[in-house]
């Protein structure tokens, strides 16, 4: 399987459960009232966001060269990878910070927990079976070389993303579930808008983490 061709597998892996995850979060979030279920929501949005710019780089990326781009387009994929991380997660950090502050200024119980839990684990599935498909791309191109050189060496700039953007998600179902359980447990709603809090600033590092990886031209 060539590049492009595994490049998209990825790339459809994580956006075919992230549109589904996104959906179901924001039901359960409208009926429980949790802050930190609505954030990894929009979490979820933010990264079926994230799938589709990619998609759309890699498109562009594939068309052949010309007398205005002799050694084709392969550095677009380099541009719509950063636009993902400066546009898509500072708008979702942005978006769970929000949501966490007002549940902190206006506390509101959460209502029927059991239905957040069971979406919880549910997405931790489906974001560990995206995460398990990523990472197989990236082992079989790693080659000898160890893990920390291939990262810092690799130019497949749509498995490097995918496999931040899940480890994001990964981290932020934990937060997500800590919160609300703690919540729960202790009576303190304000506690769900921590986890909320600490959604926005797990994606905010997440975006300060994308963007300081070097951006090195497509190979030609």
């Amino acid at each position: 399987m060539g590049a492009q061709a595994s490049s998209h597998k990825v790339v459809y892996a994580a956006l075919a459960g992230n549109v589904g995850i996104a959906i179901t979060k924001f039901v359960a979030a409208a009926i429980t009232g949790s802050a930190a279920m609505l954030s990894e929501g929009v979490h979820s949005l933010v990264d079926t966001a994230n799938e589709l710019l990619l998609l759309y780089g890699l498109r562009r990326a594939s068309r052949p060269a010309d007398t205005t781009h002799p050694f084709g387009y392969g550095r677009e994929l380099y541009f719509w990878g950063f636009m993902v991380a400066l546009l898509v997660f500072a708008l979702g950090a942005l978006a769970s910070l929000y949501h966490g502050y007002e549940q902190l200024a206006d506390p509101r119980p959460i209502e029927r927990p059991g239905i957040n839990y069971a979406v919880l684990a549910a997405s931790f599935v489906f974001e560990a079976g995206s995460s398990w498909i990523a990472f197989r791309e990236f082992r079989a191109r790693k080659g000898d070389s160890g893990w920390f050189e291939a990262f810092q060496r690799s130019k497949d700039v749509v498995t490097l993303t995918v496999l931040l953007e899940n480890a994001a998600a990964l981290l932020g179902l934990t937060i997500a579930a800590a919160g609300i359980a703690a919540a729960q447990a202790l009576g303190m709603p304000r506690l769900d808008g921590v986890a909320s809090l600490l959604i926005g600033a797990m994606l905010a590092a997440s975006l300060m983490a994308a963007r300081g990886r070097d951006q090195r031209p497509a190979a030609r």
